[in-house]
């Protein structure tokens, strides 16, 4: 079939990708801005690209008549805790208005479980989604799921920082909450088994795993499966907003992102039936299975997506094109040189540079660096990146995003997303004549920003320094 595929770059859209292109259908991914659609030149050279922001009003359709099927993967739960929700139903109506120009014949949209009468800013949002897609001319099919559990997902990634850091916690009483998490595997078998199933139009189902726990009892086990023991304590005075500042700290999660799941966290998100496990004859696995499962993928460098690639992990919105040329006039730079012998050995130091590698000279100064600006409201480093040894355009790593990676070309370039009185770039380039090139730009804002520019002049010399020496030499 031909199949549209929204939120391509996303972490639900980037799993699904490779999965219908082995099925055998033609893919056409809509994204936002096709640099960031972090897939390799064979995956590329498969599909079709299209380009629309839902949240423009609608324009020329680019989507081609003849699709079949449309998957529905947008949501903008972290990109504002006060009109999320506006942003959601404004880009449900958009896709209606672009679908009725097409043939398509099944809309398929991953929602939230909703079984609670008092729901949650994020679940009602869901559910209001739901209603507007309900109006369009085309056969709807809903899938409600819980927590998902996978390698690079929001919710497995906060529950192992919190294992992994805090053996001992003081937690909120809404970790006494009951949920029923599903692991993403089971997630893409839901996803692919309904397609084209006239047995799910129009129609809402619940997809779950088979354990309904408590947030403590996910914690308890996920720390029983890396062969540990945490002890939590609950109480009951954190309120949402502090508790949404102990997810922002500990975790690396944004504080958006984790108002929005506090909110969330306190409703009861249990599956209603398996009418759709027994349509399509699926047995999910349990929440220990999609732990272990997810291990296996991290181990093995598999990790095929992760919700910090996404732009509402960090600050940065806009076009990633619009910044790809780095400025030469009104800037400040600090640029290092060096001659190198093994041009190859190098750029796979760059390609691996930062989360677990580090930036070869001074990580705790850069540890330092990211403390403070997860203070001030910023990222930090503790997103770190993806994959240990690839990078694509749109990728988050630390507290940069990656606007250009060309092996062939050998030049990574990045921009900064911590928070800072002006816009920071910082390229790695080898040339033809084999030297490294690594420089530091720096577009202030106003005073403050040259002030801040030349009081860390000192540390620039010490840290770019040896940056550039660890490069080359490791």
């Amino acid at each position: 079939m031909k199949i549209l595929l929204t939120g391509a770059n996303g972490y639900i859209g980037m799993r699904l990708l490779p999965q219908l292109l082995e099925l055998g259908h033609e893919v056409i991914c809509l994204v936002r801005d096709q640099t960031r659609l972090s897939v390799d030149k064979e995956t590329r050279a498969q599909i079709s690209i299209v380009e629309i922001d839902f949240l423009e009003p609608v324009a020329e359709n680019k989507i081609p008549k003849d699709i079949d099927v449309a998957y529905f993967l947008v949501h903008s739960m972290s990109s504002s805790t006060q009109n999320f929700d506006k942003k959601e139903a404004q880009t449900a109506h958009t896709f209606n208005a672009y679908m009725a120009q097409t043939n398509v014949t099944q809309v398929i949209y991953l929602s939230g479980i909703v079984n609670d009468e008092k729901l949650s800013k994020h679940l009602s949002s869901r559910k209001n989604v739901e209603d507007i897609l309900y109006q369009g001319s085309f056969k709807l099919t809903v899938l409600r799921a819980g927590i998902i559990v996978g390698s690079g997902s929001s919710s497995f990634e906060i529950i192992r920082d919190l294992c992994e850091k805090l053996p001992f916690m003081i937690t909120p009483k809404w970790v006494l909450t009951k949920t029923q998490p599903i692991a993403i595997r089971d997630v893409m078998s839901f996803l692919t088994g309904v397609l084209g199933n006239e047995k799910t139009y129009n129609d809402s189902f619940d997809i779950a795993g088979p354990n309904v726990l408590t947030y403590k009892e996910m914690l308890h086990q996920y720390a029983a499966a890396r062969g540990f023991k945490n002890w939590i304590v609950t109480v009951p005075v954190m309120t949402p907003k502090l508790s949404s500042y102990w997810l922002y700290f500990v975790t690396s999660t944004s504080y958006k992102l984790a108002a929005n799941l506090v909110d969330s966290m306190k409703m009861e998100v249990v599956a209603k039936d398996k009418r759709l496990q027994e349509i399509l004859g699926i047995e999910p696995y349990s929440y220990r299975e999609a732990i272990d499962m997810a291990f296996k993928k991290i181990e093995q460098n598999l990790v095929v997506s992760s919700w910090k690639d996404s732009m509402v992990s960090g600050r940065f919105q806009k076009n990633l094109a619009k910044f790809i040329q780095v400025p030469k006039f009104g800037v400040l730079t600090d640029t290092k040189t060096l001659k190198i012998s093994d041009p190859e050995r190098v750029l796979q130091n760059i390609w691996k540079i930062g989360g677990e590698t580090g930036w070869y000279y001074g990580n705790w100064l850069w540890k330092i660096r990211g403390l403070l600006d997860k203070i001030s409201g910023g990222v930090g480093l503790r997103r770190g990146r993806t994959h240990s040894n690839k990078i694509y355009a749109g990728d988050a790593l630390d507290f940069w995003r990656v606007l250009l990676a060309d092996k062939k070309e050998k030049r990574l370039l990045l921009f900064a997303e911590m928070r800072l009185p002006g816009e920071a770039w910082l390229e790695f380039r080898i040339d033809e004549h084999n030297v490294l090139h690594q420089t530091a730009t720096f577009r202030p804002r106003g005073l403050r920003g040259r002030l801040y520019w030349y009081s860390i002049v000192p540390f620039h010399y010490f840290i770019f320094g040896g940056m550039i020496r660890g490069i080359a030499n490791s």
